[in-house]
């Protein structure tokens, strides 16, 4: 079990520090019902996280995606696939950043979360985990390392529920410092708006670019032993 976890921590952090979930999740703090909103946004995006790893989880293991103790052949044409697509949105987005930072937009649909019912707050959440293509790729690549690995159900189920602890750490610390942080925390959080703003198209290039590269070779590496 030690040795998946070590190789699902990567895909972990990469989903932790997405700068969109996290900015989101600022701004919906920053609205009259943050107190509410942001610890239901968080529980969205855990549910959706531990909705779409199970769901990896539960065809991986019927499937077969470990033969005596190593990885079938399409769980590597499978971890070959999310190389390649990492990689190419690594050279879009990189393609695509702003020669400015400073000129960076975001989506537009952020400007409407200070009108989000919870309902709609949840929802995003739960979207933004298991629904967005930049970090659904980085989950299923994680599920099916662990499913890969020959483990007993419980042990699956403990590295899951690790990788989404990990992977929620991006959305828990500002969490923590909106609770917790009194009147420095808005400007806190703020700088922290600004930042993942003006960054967020080459932080997730390269995440893309060095998480695809290593799925790569964790696929030609299965597919050629």
């Amino acid at each position: 079990m030690g040795a998946v976890l070590g190789d699902v921590l990567g895909f972990a952090a990469g989903v932790a520090i997405s700068p969109l979930p996290i900015i989101a999740i600022i701004l919906i703090l920053a609205t009259p019902r943050g107190r509410l909103n942001g610890p239901l946004f968080t529980v969205g995006w855990i549910l959706g996280l531990s909705a779409l790893g199970a769901v990896m989880l539960a065809i991986a293991s019927p499937a077969n995606a470990s033969a005596h103790n190593h990885p079938a052949t399409w769980m590597g044409a499978l971890k070959l696939a999310l190389g390649v697509l990492l990689v190419l949105f690594g050279a879009r987005q990189w393609h695509g950043r702003p020669k400015d930072p400073s000129q960076a937009q975001l989506p537009k649909w952020m400007g409407a979360i200070d009108r989000l019912t919870p309902v709609k707050v949840f929802g995003l959440g739960l979207a933004l985990a298991a629904l967005n293509a930049k970090n659904a790729p980085l989950t299923i690549a994680a599920a099916a390392s662990i499913g890969s690995a020959g483990l007993s159900v419980g042990q699956q189920i403990a590295s899951l529920a690790i990788f989404v602890l990990i992977a929620t750490l991006g959305l828990l610390a500002p969490l923590g410092v909106f609770l917790l942080g009194g009147e420095r925390a808005k400007a806190t959080l703020s700088n922290w708006k600004d930042w993942a703003a003006q960054h967020n198209v080459a932080v997730m290039a390269v995440l893309f670019f060095v998480l695809g590269l290593k799925l790569l070779g964790d696929g030609i590496s299965i597919l050629t032993s």
